[in-house]
């Protein structure tokens, strides 16, 4: 009966925000994206240059994501019933998709920690070239962490009759995640390993600020673009990590599901996969291209807004 009657336990205003939200990010995103990926894919200035490879690959991750999230939605709505295999091939996808653009944003945030670390042997002994191998290996690795999880979905439905059902991440997280131990134990040692590999870059920014701080990058006003990289990185990380944390608390509730609110894990779900999952996608970039001296006069050409300039005083 949950299945079937799952949006009466959510005030139809609530589920149109949570609804409205990736609806926003996708356009948010759609507006500056594909400017920022034809940019940087065309100029060979930029492909030289691995910050700008790495971020190609976020936002093209990221583009992907959200246009699945949406075509996933737009399903739901429509009330389309799938059996297993096309809804585990869907899900397979934003897995894949998702994994690719947090590590991608994990090798950013090593480069630039590297870049600072070792300024005079960086490009020898990072080549562009290796910044290719580096991408590739991050998609073949995306392809491997949600695969777990994925084969324990098929394994469940397997066993169960064969039924069509909405293929809905929220939905399948109150139901079947939370049924099957096995394909819950997987979705929490997938989540953890993430957060493990986000916790590992934030311990490596800290020991990168204490074995720079008495160098000068973080005082005097030429440090001011170098703290502002970092903090958006720290931010784009931040955002990444809160909806994996949020996930693994319920994946932890979810063990004692017998006591557990069916409705309080639906608005958890809701809440991770409409809003937190979609937020540093949509934030990206807006954060990354305005930050960037290319790509943010390009951003400016390209709306023709007018770029605020410094007027220097003649002594």
């Amino acid at each position: 009966m949950f299945a079937h009657e799952w949006r009466g336990f959510i005030p139809t205003c609530y589920m149109r925000v949570l609804q409205l939200c990736p609806v926003l990010a996708f356009l948010a995103i759609l507006m500056i994206t594909p400017v920022l990926l034809v940019h940087i894919l065309s100029r060979v200035d930029l492909r030289q240059q691995t910050r700008y490879l790495l971020l190609a690959s976020v936002l093209f991750s990221d583009l992907l994501f959200v246009s699945m999230n949406i075509l996933s939605a737009c399903i739901n709505l429509a009330g389309v019933l799938m059996t297993e295999w096309p809804c585990a091939m869907l899900l397979f996808l934003l897995a894949v998709l998702y994994s690719s653009g947090v590590l991608s944003i994990t090798a950013m945030v090593l480069d630039t920690c590297f870049a600072v670390l070792a300024p005079f042997r960086y490009l020898a002994m990072w080549p562009v070239s290796r910044t290719y191998v580096a991408i590739a290996a991050i998609w073949i690795f995306s392809v491997f962490l949600p695969a777990a999880a994925i084969s324990m979905f098929l394994w469940y439905h397997s066993t169960t009759p064969c039924a069509l059902h909405l293929c809905s991440l929220p939905l399948l997280m109150v139901l079947t995640v939370s049924l099957f131990r096995p394909l819950h134990v997987s979705m929490l040692l997938t989540v953890t390993g993430i957060i493990f590999i986000l916790l590992l870059v934030l311990s490596g920014y800290l020991i990168l600020y204490f074995c720079t701080r008495s160098s000068g990058v973080w005082k005097g006003e030429t440090s001011s673009r170098a703290r502002g990289t970092f903090f958006i990185h720290y931010l784009h990380l931040f955002l990444a990590f809160c909806p994996l944390l949020v996930l693994m608390i319920e994946l932890m509730l979810c063990q004692n599901s017998q006591t557990m609110d069916p409705k309080a894990s639906l608005w958890m779900s809701l809440v991770v996969c409409n809003v937190l999952l979609i937020l540093p996608k949509a934030l990206a970039p807006y954060l990354y291209g305005l930050r960037y001296r290319e790509l943010c006069n390009l951003l400016f050409q390209f709306f023709h807004l007018n770029k605020p300039t410094t007027i220097t005083p003649v002594i």
